[in-house]
């Protein structure tokens, strides 16, 4: 059994224990905050192997009491179609949007949601004027979006308007910075491509976020954005000295461990009996869903 959220682990320890099968089926909890600071609900005795994705993750579960052996550091688990273009791809991807393909690309991701204070920065960034252009994720919030293109019509570079999609890791791939909240899964993602991040820390963020704030602001790879008002200076530097954001970029390197996911499921597998589905076991049929 996998468990990815702080919660469902402590269900399923009791569900295994109940039917006396916790010596047979092993409980993995892959730990998706990924610095130190997050919620002691992670820990679980009855986890049989931690999957982390930083040192910092690691020491905040030896804190919390979980022996250092039964964690392992993983990285974090992103899709394996998060993953730096190359330039070519990049300007294609600017093209397929009706974007110019050589100009500097701002992402304004404003989650699956859509709020925070992403609007309030992006209204800022419209006054601005900037040789950019941008893409402005909106997300499930249709009257976030409407006021959005509203907003677009008044700026002073061309703004792409999108609603909610499965396809980020293109948008990404267009971008040359995101601007964003520092969700856990979302900052690596942009770093696995090689994305630099403008976080908003407008509102401080929260214990969990904390530590890849301060770790993508140490290393360079972003900048920490506490008030809406500086979106347009942070932008131009990034755009004028291009040594600067050439440094940014190449910050991102390194931050996110390579094939992560493809450690995790080997971590898991390794876990599974050899036993398992041979020959003198019975085999279960397969369920297919219609």
């Amino acid at each position: 059994m996998v468990s990815v959220h702080p919660l469902t682990q402590h269900i399923f320890a009791r569900v295994l224990k109940e039917l006396k099968l916790s010596d047979r089926i092993p409980l993995v909890s892959v730990v998706t905050d990924p610095s130190y600071g997050f919620w002691k609900g992670w820990a679980c005795d009855d986890v049989s192997l931690y999957l982390v994705a930083s040192d910092g993750a690691r020491q905040q579960l030896i804190d919390y009491g979980i022996p250092s052996e039964r964690i392992k550091i993983s990285g974090m688990p992103v899709h394996p179609k998060f993953a730096y273009p190359g330039e070519e791809a990049a300007r294609a991807a600017r093209r397929a949007l009706d974007l110019d393909p050589e100009k500097f690309t701002v992402f304004v991701n404003a989650g699956w949601e859509g709020g925070g204070n992403v609007p309030q920065i992006f209204r800022e960034l419209v006054r601005g004027k900037l040789d950019v252009q941008a893409i402005f994720l909106a997300g499930r919030n249709d009257e976030l979006k409407n006021e959005v293109e509203s907003l677009a019509t008044q700026a002073a570079f061309p703004v792409r308007v999108i609603g909610y999609s499965e396809h980020v890791e293109e948008l990404m791939g267009a971008a040359n910075v995101m601007i964003s909240k520092l969700g856990g899964l979302t900052t690596f993602e942009a770093l696995a491509c090689r994305l630099p991040i403008i976080a908003d820390t407008i509102t401080a963020p929260m214990p969990q976020e904390a530590g890849t704030a301060s770790m993508i602001a140490k290393r360079g790879a972003g900048i920490l954005l506490e008030r809406a008002s500086d979106i347009v200076p942070v932008i131009r530097r990034m755009v004028e000295d291009t040594a600067h954001y050439s440094a940014m970029r190449a910050a991102t390197v390194g931050l996110a461990i390579p094939n992560a996911t493809k450690y995790i499921v080997e971590e898991i597998v390794a876990l599974i009996p050899a036993s398992v589905g041979s020959a003198d076991e019975e085999i279960l049929p397969e369920v297919v869903s219609a």
